[in-house]
């Protein structure tokens, strides 16, 4: 069974458990509404599912998109000004990581538990990158409604902790039932938490340099683990959406409204490098069910501009670039989280860094072939010689320009990327609003967090060098 039909028989499942679930709306009436065959308990199958499903979520978020230039703001260009937002992470703990959590605690399916696990890892990855310190290890116990923020140093070391055991405690015998990412595979889940390991380990190079450090220890474990890691395209940690009720991610953001584009930086980027992912990366100003929908456009919207010079600009440019070509957008669109290209160029990087001994230029270019392939791209035959890419010198800039090329449109890996390394070179928004007019580095924490867990949110705020702003670092984004 393909993933997509997968998703349409597991989500279909989930309906079914609304039905038979359903609000005790008139408890009045003792149990004249009580269906004695209905269950209280919940279908941990439909959590995984929707879960699963939700996971393509993580992995296009806007405001990251357009702090790391991937994208510009056709009209409302208030996030790519750089606006204050009062962006709060408590929806992440109330929905799918508490939906984990309650696959955790019952324990019914042992392997299960493990992709519970390594999903929520992933979830708190990109919350703690985005804020810094957050609720971690007090998190989701159901009694303690003022968690204390871990640093984001703890986060980081359970994080990696948890998915080293979660690999090592699969078995060979219990199900994973409503799995639409690998239909219950549990080599793939290895590979995929292997994988996870190695990038959350990479983003703490600037703070554990040294090839005998903690990061690099956490890297050569997952590198170097029995089970494996994403190695081809085939083993992609990536959401197939089916379509119809169950749309892409893609489809559901860029498709209809077009208030993003691709930004210029992006494609002046690519138009460097004579780099045809362009082709799919810039979708032309149609809508994808129209006759050119395959078309292209390399017609990039410059970055931060104010709202009368953004409209003016789409105004007299009308074929400017879409995110993603609409092919590339539909409703039944692929959404990539962790893909073999993100592992192979990651490796680059740690070869290139002394915690490897591979051969820095064989994986480097493997990636870039793997991220070519990924899109449907044939990849001329002299890309890879080209003076751009080619490594030799200039090596940690040029491998963190192809990683920040192959996690498009993952803005948040793009926003990564930038804060650690300063590759690509980006320009603030010419007309960017906040004080000090550069590129957020965080998230401020939203007010809600002051009004109801004051002492946890002050005692963060305090760890952060300038206290709770846009411009204070994280605690991996060494300066």
């Amino acid at each position: 069974m393909n993933k997509m039909k997968r998703l349409y028989k597991y989500a279909f499942a989930g309906f079914l458990l609304v039905g038979v679930s359903g609000c005790e709306l008139f408890s009045d009436f003792g149990d004249t509404n009580v269906n004695p065959a209905a269950t209280t308990e919940p279908i941990l199958s439909a959590l995984l599912t929707n879960v699963g499903a939700q996971m393509g979520s993580y992995a296009f978020q806007t405001r990251p998109g357009l702090y790391s230039q991937y994208f510009s703001q056709t009209q409302y260009t208030d996030e790519s000004l750089y606006s204050l937002p009062q962006l709060s992470f408590t929806g992440n703990y109330s929905g799918p990581l508490q939906d984990l959590q309650t696959i955790i605690n019952a324990n019914q399916s042992n392997n299960m538990t493990q992709v519970a696990r390594i999903l929520q890892q992933y979830i708190y990855w990109t919350i703690t990158d985005r804020w810094g310190d957050i609720p971690y290890s007090e998190a989701l116990t159901g009694v303690n409604t003022a968690p204390a923020y871990d640093t984001q140093e703890d986060v980081y070391r359970g994080m990696l902790s948890t998915l080293a055991d979660a690999v090592n405690s699969f078995d060979n015998a219990s199900l994973i039932s409503g799995d639409v990412i690998y239909a219950g595979d549990v080599a793939s889940w290895k590979r995929a938490a292997n994988s996870l390991r190695m990038l959350m380990a990479l983003q703490l190079s600037e703070r554990f340099p040294d090839a005998n450090g903690y990061a690099a220890t956490e890297f050569k474990a997952a590198l170097n683990h029995s089970a494996g890691y994403i190695s081809t395209n085939a083993e992609n940690f990536d959401v197939a959406y089916p379509g119809g009720n169950f749309p892409s991610d893609y489809w559901s953001l860029y498709n209809g409204r077009r208030d993003y584009a691709e930004s210029a930086t992006m494609t002046s980027l690519m138009g460097s490098l004579s780099d045809l992912r362009q082709n799919a990366f810039g979708g032309a100003n149609d809508l994808a069910n129209q006759a050119n929908s395959n078309a292209s456009s390399n017609v990039g919207v410059p970055y931060g501009l104010a709202r009368a010079n953004a409209e003016a600009f789409t105004g007299a440019n009308t074929n400017w670039a879409r995110i993603l070509r609409g092919d590339l957008r539909t409703q039944s669109s692929t959404v990539y989280i962790i893909t073999a290209a993100h592992v192979a160029l990651a490796r680059a990087e740690a070869a290139n860094l002394g915690w490897t001994t591979e051969n820095v230029t064989d994986v480097y270019n493997a990636g870039i072939r793997f991220s070519f392939e990924q899109w449907g791209i044939t990849m001329p035959n002299n890309y890879l010689t080209q003076a751009g890419v080619q490594l030799g010198t200039d090596n940690a800039r040029k491998i963190a320009i192809q990683r920040y090329i192959a996690f498009y449109p993952d803005g948040l890996q793009g926003w990564n990327i930038w804060r650690k390394t300063g590759y690509p070179e980006l320009t603030p928004a010419p007309a960017a609003t906040n004080a000090g007019g550069q590129i957020p580095r965080r998230y401020v924490y939203a007010q809600s967090e002051y009004a109801t867990n004051e002492a946890a949110v002050n005692a963060a705020a305090a760890r952060l060098t300038g206290g709770d702003t846009q411009d204070a670092r994280v605690w991996w984004d060494v300066q």
